[in-house]
């Protein structure tokens, strides 16, 4: 089966520009384009635009996918080690955004607790000018 790329898109859940956008940056093979008519994509393009953007949402950016890509089926070690990277850095970012939130708890309360109408406890940790905000 040959597909426009609008057919291509379609069926890959994606639209037209994502197609081009993947092209662009390398993911994905732009076909010659014939002496009349339109390009005409094979349907394996498919299942490649649709493993990009799984790869996407979990959190692998467009130049670690190209390097999945680039290692295949028979490399399962190195993809391994990419996935567990991947991993340990979301694990970091998740440590991170528990510590901003409980930062951003602890202003909240100490805003709960200050009744002053003058000022705004958070702005004034925010601005450092009460020595808190971490």
């Amino acid at each position: 089966m040959r597909l426009t790329i609008g057919k291509l898109a379609q069926k890959a859940g994606v639209n037209v520009e994502t197609v081009r956008y993947y092209q662009r940056v390398g993911l994905l093979k732009e076909p010659d384009k014939p002496a009349y008519g339109f390009r005409h994509y094979p349907a394996d393009d498919i299942a490649r635009i649709r493993f990009i953007k799984r790869a996407q949402q979990l959190g692998f950016t467009l130049k670690e996918i190209s390097e999945l890509l680039s290692l295949g089926d028979g490399h399962c070690t190195d993809v391994r080690t990419l996935a567990e990277q991947k991993r340990d850095k979301i694990d970091q970012q998740i440590s991170d955004l528990k510590a901003m939130r409980q930062v951003l708890t602890d202003l909240i309360e100490a805003c709960q607790s200050d009744r002053s109408s003058d000022h705004c406890s958070v702005i004034d940790a925010l601005s450092g000018q009460n020595g808190s905000g971490t």
